[in-house]
């Protein structure tokens, strides 16, 4: 283990993905007692991603993943270390990490979730700075995903439209 304090850390790069089907406040307007405004003036919220069918936590992660390592201009082979941010995974065990270290070909890195809800990605993010401080690992991939809309309760107005 290496015990060196001088290693810096910094984002290499970012990458995103969302479902393609929308819920839009029009849409949540039909089926509950509410409208757009009241919504947006008190969200800023106009539209929600609704995770399709064949979506779960892991394969939205698997595609932000793909596109911060693009972005970073770094292999899957040089990630050292997984961390899927998430109250939402696709089953408890194995972590929804691992789906993504298999989907992305990250043979050599270690993965696990953490699950903090809003706060996970800043936690995440946190506990990577600390490895990579450490020297114990060089590439951390921290990864926030959520699937929702698989448990959110459409007819709670006072949630839902979150």
């Amino acid at each position: 283990m290496k015990t060196h304090s001088n290693f810096m850390a910094e984002v290499a790069g970012t990458g995103m993905y969302v479902p393609v089907k929308t819920l839009t406040n029009s849409d949540l307007e039909k089926k509950l007692n509410t409208s757009d405004e009241w919504i947006r003036s008190r969200t800023g919220i106009c539209e929600r991603r609704i995770a399709g069918e064949n979506e779960s936590s892991s394969t939205l992660a698997v595609q932000a993943a793909r596109h911060a390592l693009e972005s970073a201009n770094i292999s899957p082979e040089d990630i050292d270390l997984i961390i899927v941010c998430t109250s939402t995974p696709d089953i408890l065990f194995p972590a929804t990490a691992c789906f993504v270290q298999k989907g992305i070909g990250a043979k050599n890195a270690a993965a696990y979730d953490i699950s903090a809800v809003c706060s996970g990605f800043v936690f995440g993010l946190s506990i990577a700075e600390q490895y990579i401080k450490s020297g114990r690992y060089c590439n951390v991939l921290v990864i926030g995903t959520e699937t929702n809309s698989r448990i959110v309760d459409w007819s709670d107005r006072s949630t839902c439209i979150l």
